[in-house]
């Protein structure tokens, strides 16, 4: 049977969408030519690729375990699944606007502190239906989309970079993909538990 979950969670894997530019955070094995010459990160208006599926992952020093909801003001890793790299962003000018820029970092879902943001939301937990941003931790600034397109061989994609103040360009939902449902494991624990007076 499946579960309606109404809210996102650790393990989940997901697209997220820019609500204003309407493009989904992407990712492939296409470095940038400039700044860090790291893996590139780019907004795609295409629905149905695969490149463009995250996962939601804890940090070193704090567990995210699978199917518990994402809070608001957790710090999380967010892995691109094709690649295994991590969502990151450092000091480096992004390639069209020179805004800060947005890389994939590290190998088998294996990087740094950069890889780490923090979810930004207005109630406890991070609603699918609702618009959150990513305050990139060790910089402060949000992932963000301003409209600039590359050309070849990534022609239309949008870049996507980190901006210091939060804008509409900064606004992401959840969209497409697979949503681990908390586990019953323990409440199923809890009535199986005979007490004796």
């Amino acid at each position: 049977y499946s579960v309606i979950i109404d809210f996102v969670t650790c393990g989940s894997v997901i697209k997220l969408l820019n609500i204003k530019h309407n493009v989904r955070l992407h990712s492939h094995d296409v470095r940038y030519g400039s700044g860090s010459g790291q893996q590139s990160v780019t907004g795609v208006t295409a629905v149905e690729d695969s490149n463009s599926y995250w996962s939601i992952r804890g940090t070193r020093d704090t567990a995210c375990h699978r199917g518990t909801p994402v809070k608001c003001g957790q710090t999380i890793r967010l892995t691109h699944v094709n690649t295994r790299r991590n969502l990151h962003s450092h000091y480096f000018a992004s390639p069209l606007s020179s805004n800060q820029e947005v890389s994939a970092f590290g190998e088998e879902g294996e990087g740094d502190h950069l890889d780490e943001w923090t979810v930004q939301c207005s109630s406890s937990v991070w609603g699918r239906e609702e618009a959150v941003r990513f305050r990139h931790r060790a910089t402060d600034a949000l992932l963000s989309v301003t409209g600039e397109q590359y050309g070849r061989p990534i022609q239309g994609q949008r870049e996507v970079h980190a901006m210091s103040s939060p804008s509409q360009h900064s606004l992401w939902k959840a969209m497409e993909g697979v949503f681990m449902k908390p586990s019953d494991s323990a409440a199923f624990r809890e009535e199986h538990i005979h007490t004796e007076f």
